[in-house]
């Protein structure tokens, strides 16, 4: 069983070493492959709005993660942003789609309107499909958005799901 909580101090060691692997690789996110890890902190923990864990309810292992901040500034943060981490080891256990079903209801409950992902790698057809199944559709294509280590310049697409009821 997975639990879903605000993320705590103490999660930290355990939520680094599970990032640090992903953005090594460079094929899922935009952040530098050699991030630091005060960065990595800031970017995910001390910037957005509000960060939480998926732990296994049974072991305390630490899943995966999510953040939920502003889209934009202003006139816009009424649209969200979230990102989403899970553990190698968890993958495949319904921990992202657990992780993006309650961050959905977070961003209501913040008052926020609509969620917006800004950079969703085409190679990552795990990822696409989830949030195509969730509701998202894709709004945009940004051809050969992304420095792929592996593949060179991959498009990447923007998803957006409205949480109010209305349409896209």
């Amino acid at each position: 069983m997975t639990a879903i909580r605000r993320f705590k101090d103490d999660d930290w060691p355990a939520l680094w070493a599970l990032m640090a692997p992903v953005f090594r690789a460079g094929e899922t996110y935009s952040y530098p492959p050699d991030i630091t890890e005060a960065q990595a902190r800031a970017v995910w923990v001390e910037q957005p709005v509000a960060t939480f864990v998926a732990v296994d309810a049974e072991a305390g292992t630490l899943l995966g993660s999510y953040f939920l901040k502003a889209n934009q500034p202003g006139l816009g943060n009424h649209v969200c942003n979230c990102g989403y981490i899970v553990d190698a080891k968890a993958r495949g256990r319904g921990v992202a789609s657990a992780l993006c079903e309650h961050s959905q209801r977070e961003a209501v409950s913040h008052g926020l309107r609509a969620m917006q992902y800004n950079l969703v790698v085409e190679t990552n057809t795990g990822a696409l499909r989830l949030w195509q199944r969730l509701g998202f559709d894709v709004v945009g294509r940004l051809p050969g958005a992304f420095r792929h280590p592996v593949e060179g310049e991959v498009d990447a697409f923007v998803m957006y799901k409205r949480l109010d009821g209305a349409g896209a």
